[in-house]
């Protein structure tokens, strides 16, 4: 009875290390939050990330923008005159991005540096 019991505690506290082990190793940030708008503004939650997969989340806050990100095989964007959220899973590769928007890039423009 004894054994049955300390090998039910041991196989519990075996799964329950493994799923813990499994979910700290999802804490790496993987997503990316940019926004646009609803002024003359366009941001990158991050400067600088390190290579991988990356869901991108953008908030487009106004119909006269559109945040267009490029890099190494990397070209995505919104529409000018749409607004609302969009997602992308992007592989990031070792290099610098920029996003803008296109109306506005001489003054609504960032990097993201991939290394």
């Amino acid at each position: 009875m004894i054994n049955i019991g300390l090998t039910t505690i041991l196989a519990t506290l075996a799964l329950a290390s493994s799923a813990f082990a499994a979910a700290s190793g999802n804490t790496k940030t993987s997503t990316l939050t940019g926004t646009v708008g609803p002024g003359f503004t366009i941001t990158m939650n991050k400067k600088t990330v390190k290579a991988g997969t990356y869901t991108i989340t953008i908030h487009d806050l106004a119909s006269i923008h559109d945040f267009h990100i490029t890099g190494p095989g990397v070209n995505k964007a919104t529409s000018v005159t749409g607004t609302g959220t969009t997602k992308w899973t992007v592989k990031l590769k070792k290099g610098t991005y920029h996003f803008v928007c296109d109306p506005h890039h001489t003054i609504m423009h960032g990097v993201l540096n991939v290394t």
